[in-house]
């Protein structure tokens, strides 16, 4: 059943400027959801999003930077989440980086260093935050993890299934979210018009539509 009261609730969002975080974001906000609004380098849209936050749904916002592919940081945005917003109850794995490639490439030309910046910053960040958020959860009895990632299309993660037998039975849920061709993003494997041929209903899925999904759950 949809919530549709989480004024009591705060969202930590990674990834929250791309067009599937800041669509969450909002919908999120829609309900009264308090926002921790990750970054990476785009602190200007950050500040965009956290101020139409704050204007259109009078919630609290908060812009947070951190470096995914490196934990220290990861560990530090946890801290300051805590410091300036309170422990998150809701966390939405949805940070995703393409190493500045997109499309498919040849195996020779991606170096094992990029391999496994990408691999932290997508993978290991969602493992580590998910660690440090799920302890409070736990103790509140209420706790909501989401992944977002197309691998959880066909298996739901190395550790979503884990996860989701664990704690389902003290209130914590953990669901993946498995976008395909989504507009408005950063990681379309091509041109966005020759893709939606590709599609038989001739359009990309859009980020409000996972955003919605993202509520569902």
């Amino acid at each position: 059943m949809l919530t549709k009261d989480l004024s009591n609730h705060l969202a930590l969002v990674t990834g929250a400027t791309g067009g599937i975080g800041s669509a969450t974001c909002r919908a999120l906000a829609s309900l009264g959801c308090s926002l921790a609004v990750h970054y990476h380098t785009d602190s200007a849209t950050a500040a965009s999003l956290v101020a139409d936050l704050r204007s259109t749904h009078h919630v609290r916002a908060e812009p947070f930077q951190a470096d995914l592919s490196h934990y220290d940081d990861v560990r530090q945005l946890h801290q300051n989440v805590l410091q300036k917003l309170g422990p998150p109850t809701i966390l939405f794995n949805n940070a995703g980086l393409t190493a500045g490639k997109s499309g498919v490439t040849d195996i020779a030309d991606v170096s094992v260093e990029v391999f496994e910046d990408t691999w932290r910053a997508n993978c290991g960040s969602a493992f580590l935050l998910t660690q440090l958020c799920v302890p409070h959860m736990e103790r509140v009895g209420w706790g909501r993890v989401l992944f977002c990632s197309s691998v959880a299309a066909f298996t739901g993660g190395l550790v979503g299934p884990h996860y989701a037998q664990h704690y389902g039975p003290k209130g914590v849920t953990v669901n993946g979210v498995a976008p395909a061709l989504i507009r408005d993003t950063k990681m379309l494997p091509g041109n966005p018009e020759a893709l939606a041929q590709k599609i038989p209903i001739g359009v990309l899925g859009t980020p409000e539509e996972i955003a919605e999904t993202v509520l569902w759950m």
